[in-house]
């Protein structure tokens, strides 16, 4: 499902449960997060719609390297030899997207949260249980102003894994947060903003103290990498209310704890 114009020239894609992004810029795309593998298929229908080709994509960008994000990524680097950028810290995720690290076994989730179960079958429709990972890739160090179309400076967001970076387009005011913050948490099919469950997240400690990273880019709106199915969650362009007070600059702190808990029980 497209999405257009969640920002000026940012268009999300959501497949089973996941988003990824298309950023434009002069007729050149950038391809942020990579689905899952049969997400090609949008890859491949997702251009037309905006009046462009796949023959414009000039690169990916990975937020970090979960099985749910790393997709189609080694297809477009091989067939549409588009450079797949990555963290750094990452670099190991990429490579495998299962192997990651997380504080909580997802057996309990199973058994406790009837829509982790619709979630998972969905994914696995869409290829997750059989991603391949990416050897090959550019990578990038938070901070960093990206030489690909749309420059998006990387922010650093660490927690759900090791090297999770959020992407600021501060000439769209948009940052796409990847999985620092989603609206949609799959495995306890919570649906407002808070940091994903133990069960996905390396440091559920560290992923709430990213918020004060992500609050000082002050975008306009925030762009998760997980929605509901429905596609009815608030657009990018008009955050949640938890979402958009940290973006104003609320008291991060406070909000932070309140991710931190959310995100670390089962």
């Amino acid at each position: 499902m497209l999405e257009a114009h969640v920002a000026d020239g940012v268009h999300r894609v959501e497949d089973a449960y996941v988003n990824w992004y298309i950023v434009e810029d002069e007729g050149r795309l950038t391809i942020v997060d990579a689905g899952h593998p049969r997400s090609w298929a949008s890859l491949q229908a997702a251009p037309r719609e905006i009046g462009r080709s796949l023959g414009d994509v000039e690169a990916v960008v990975l937020t970090h390297g979960h099985f749910d994000h790393v997709g189609f990524a080694d297809r477009a680097r091989r067939d549409l030899r588009a450079p797949v950028w990555a963290p750094e810290a990452d670099r190991g995720v990429v490579a495998h997207p299962w192997r990651f690290e997380h504080e909580r076994s997802r057996i309990p989730y199973l058994l406790r949260h009837p829509g982790f179960d619709r979630a998972l079958l969905a994914m696995a429709r869409a290829g997750a249980l059989f991603v391949g990972g990416v050897e090959r890739i550019t990578p990038y160090e938070p901070g960093r102003r990206l030489d690909v179309p749309g420059r998006p400076t990387a922010i650093g967001a660490p927690g759900h894994t090791r090297g999770h970076c959020a992407l600021h387009l501060p000439d769209r005011g948009l940052l796409i947060a990847g999985d620092a913050v989603v609206t949609h948490d799959v495995y306890t099919d919570s649906h407002a903003p808070r940091i994903v469950a133990g069960a996905a997240t390396a440091d559920s400690a560290r992923a709430a103290m990213s918020a004060p990273a992500n609050a000082a880019a002050r975008p306009r709106g925030t762009a998760a990498g997980c929605r509901p199915a429905s596609g009815r969650s608030a657009p990018a362009s008009r955050p949640p209310p938890a979402a958009a007070a940290g973006s104003r600059g609320g008291c991060a702190c406070s909000r932070a704890a309140r991710w931190r808990t959310a995100g670390s029980r089962p």
